[in-house]
């Protein structure tokens, strides 16, 4: 007999938040948050929280992305992003660098298939972050499932 297809509920509050990118900026580290609200091998759900001034390297993902940004604001190369953005990223295409807003941002981001991010221009992002005093920080440890593999950012 098929499986039947599911019926998941998940409720923000039941999940923590997971610091998965750091940087040095000055004295103060600044970070990505993230809570995961679905992880399969079809499609990660998640909440994301920015702190103010991540900068986050020009890159694509290894299956089709969406972003949307719910509060603050993200600038994606040269595109400013408020409250209300709707960015498709489509399996292939590269965007960034992202960098969060004075007060930062908070994002709910779906991806269908395999989540892992593909760097696309590391050479011009230790550039700029030289430019703007930014130590890149070792990507604290995260809990994946198994099947998803190392992590390629």
């Amino acid at each position: 007999m098929p499986n039947e297809p599911r019926l998941s509920f998940r409720h923000l509050d039941q999940e923590p938040w997971r610091e998965v990118k750091a940087q040095q900026h000055g004295d103060k580290r600044v970070s990505i948050w993230e809570k995961y609200l679905e992880w399969t091998p079809d499609r990660l759900c998640l909440y994301a929280r920015y702190d103010p001034g991540m900068l986050v390297e020009r890159h694509g993902h290894r299956s089709d992305h969406v972003v949307f940004v719910l509060e603050g604001e993200i600038t994606v190369g040269d595109q400013r992003c408020t409250p209300g953005m709707h960015i498709t990223l489509e399996h292939g295409a590269i965007f960034g660098p992202i960098e969060a807003g004075p007060e930062g941002a908070l994002l709910y981001e779906i991806m269908m298939g395999d989540p892992r991010a593909e760097p696309a221009d590391k050479s011009g992002f230790e550039r700029l972050c030289a430019e703007r005093g930014i130590k890149p920080l070792p990507n604290p440890p995260l809990d994946m499932p198994e099947w998803v593999g190392e992590r390629t950012d």
